[in-house]
């Protein structure tokens, strides 16, 4: 079997990479993110904790109210990101992708809205 040259998309030839292929940016992703850009957003360090305890325990300890982001320092190269919602705490990129779910996150005319429409 021959192989066509021009059908293979990101293949090397000695080493050298042909075609770099861009990561594709959800727009349902980018306009979470930007909607989370605008909630209160908290930094802590896990300590000897895992990320999503040691975010539960700064939850409580400090009393904070829903919305909230967390960013949770695991190491010097990682942190994770923890987003505060009525419904409990979930990891940022669920929220971005599915920001519409979270009523928290709509704007205040859109949430009155809804809110008539459930009494």
């Amino acid at each position: 079997m021959f192989c066509n040259p021009d059908r293979i998309s990101g293949s090397k030839l000695g080493g050298i990479d042909l075609a770099r292929r861009r990561k594709r940016k959800s727009r349902r992703r980018q306009e979470g993110r930007k909607i989370l850009e605008h909630i209160p957003q908290f930094s802590i360090d896990s300590g000897e904790d895992k990320p999503v305890t040691a975010a539960r325990k700064y939850i409580h300890t400090h009393g904070i109210l829903p919305p909230a982001l967390l960013l949770v320092r695991r190491n010097e190269h990682t942190t994770d990101r923890y987003f505060w919602a009525e419904k409990g705490l979930f990891g940022a990129q669920y929220v971005e992708e599915n920001h519409f779910l979270f009523p928290s996150l709509k704007p205040p005319e859109e949430r009155e809205v809804a809110l008539a429409g459930c009494r």
